[in-house]
């Protein structure tokens, strides 16, 4: 029993391995995975207690959990046998299909790097780039039920949108934001399905595909999980609101009918004295396609400048980015209404509430015919009388100083010259200016132009 046994070094290596393996499964992983679910737990319990509508058990559940639930739901099973049938595939090959398709979408939220890492890097980057302004806050949103799904419906003006709103919603509640193919890049798409977004294909014409993400979306709505959806479906290229899409919005109508449970839409819009992205933008409406011709060297670049810009003390943030929380929308007491009436009226209460800041506001006065301070001034100061519901960010309370912080700022992006004698403004941009000058043409009366408004 005591005697000595000789091995091969191989033989001992292999032994060895299978032992440390064998302790690791049965003693190491589990602790460790008890330890961070513990952790895990003790996060969301802090954070549900500030939070005022606290994370949904939906949300929280294994990923693994919800891709199962959703591939085995009977309507996709369905799919599934009607695609195998349609492109002759066997059915096997199908149902893995609608498996990837699953695991595409469904997010694996982390409360943790949620509320621990993005919101506090949300606030660091919205502050860092931008002064950042709530600009109205509908007191209606505290009245809302605490069984009602919320969906939060946004204009789509810059990827800093997310961020944005991430930011300021901080304290209210998680958001799922639906997320379009940009995102999917890797390590960009693991922290961003760690952060509770789900991914969609808004350009996938697959009906096996639409019905797992349908199947998604509703139950998330009919689990009550707090969503964030662009209905434009893609940025801006012109400044303006774009005509909805309805896909996503019928989804969460089926979902919220389905389960009895109402839907609050809160609509949400966004602006900005300066959007990142702008002249790509315009040039992605100008060649009539949405082919952005951002390349990963040209964002690296201009990240490394502002760094450098920053470090040796020369970096201006680029003006006021302003948020505006409008009038919810309770579905359930709307009766029977179609999809496309529901998301002509967030349109227009996103409209109503879109925040009217500087740029922009000079922007449209040199639009209109001002070409010096004095006739940009009244014509910023003819408009604030004129529309007295918009939400209009005044610097300092000030039309003077609000016009020399708009034309500041166009000085710095070259498209206005301010240098000239008597206050003299040389539009040198046009199309810049029309590109900002349009996301508040709705509120600028057609009487109120430069000439009149001395």
């Amino acid at each position: 029993m005591f005697q000595t046994v000789s091995l091969p070094l191989w033989l001992f290596v292999l032994i060895l391995l299978f032992a440390v393996v064998t302790f690791a499964s049965h003693f190491l992983f589990p602790s460790v995975r008890w330890f961070f679910r513990r952790r895990a737990e003790r996060v969301v319990e802090e954070v549900n207690k500030r939070l005022e509508r606290p994370i949904e058990p939906f949300k929280l559940a294994r990923r693994y959990d919800t891709i199962q639930r959703l591939i085995y739901d009977p309507e996709v099973a369905q799919a599934v046998v009607e695609h195998a049938a349609e492109t002759g595939v066997r059915e096997d090959v199908a149902f893995e299909e609608a498996r990837a398709f699953a695991q595409e979408i469904v997010p694996s939220f982390s409360a943790s790097a949620y509320f621990r890492i993005g919101t506090r890097g949300a606030k660091w980057l919205s502050r860092a780039l931008y002064r950042v302004r709530l600009a109205h806050y509908d007191q209606a949103l505290s009245e809302v039920s605490p069984d009602a799904t919320v969906v939060f419906v946004m204009n789509h003006r810059s990827n800093m949108d997310y961020v944005l709103v991430t930011y300021l919603a901080s304290e209210r509640s998680a958001l799922s934001y639906a997320v379009g193919e940009w995102a999917r890049v890797w390590p960009l798409s693991r922290l961003i399905r760690t952060m509770g977004a789900y991914f969609i294909r808004r350009k996938s014409r697959s009906p096996l595909y639409r019905k797992v993400l349908a199947r998604y979306v509703r139950m998330a709505t009919a689990n009550g999980v707090t969503q964030a959806i662009f209905p434009e479906g893609g940025l801006s290229l012109d400044g303006r609101t774009a005509p909805p899409k309805m896909g996503l919005l019928n989804y969460v109508m089926e979902g919220a009918a389905a389960s009895g449970r109402d839907v609050v839409f809160v609509p949400v819009a966004l602006n900005y004295d300066r959007v990142l992205e702008d002249r790509i933008l315009m040039a992605a409406g100008a060649s009539g396609d949405r082919r952005f011709r951002a390349r990963i060297s040209v964002v690296a670049g201009f990240a490394l400048k502002q760094f450098w810009l920053r470090i040796t003390g020369r970096f201006f943030r680029f003006g006021y980015a302003a948020v505006s929380f409008g009038q919810p929308l309770s579905l359930m007491s709307l009766g029977q209404v179609s999809t496309e009436a529901v998301a002509g009226e967030l349109m227009s209460r996103i409209r109503a509430v879109i925040p009217v800041l500087p740029v922009p506001l000079v922007a449209r006065a040199l639009l209109s015919g001002a070409s010096d301070r004095t006739s940009v001034e009244h014509y910023a100061a003819a408009l604030v009388r004129r529309a007295q519901d918009a939400h209009i960010h005044l610097p300092r309370s000030s039309v003077s100083y609000a016009v020399e912080v708009g034309l500041r700022n166009l000085a710095l992006r070259e498209a206005v010259d301010v240098s000239g004698d008597k206050g003299k403004v040389a539009v040198i941009d046009a199309a810049l200016l029309e590109y900002y000058a349009a996301s508040v043409e709705q509120f600028a009366p057609d009487d109120v132009e430069a000439g009149a408004a001395q």
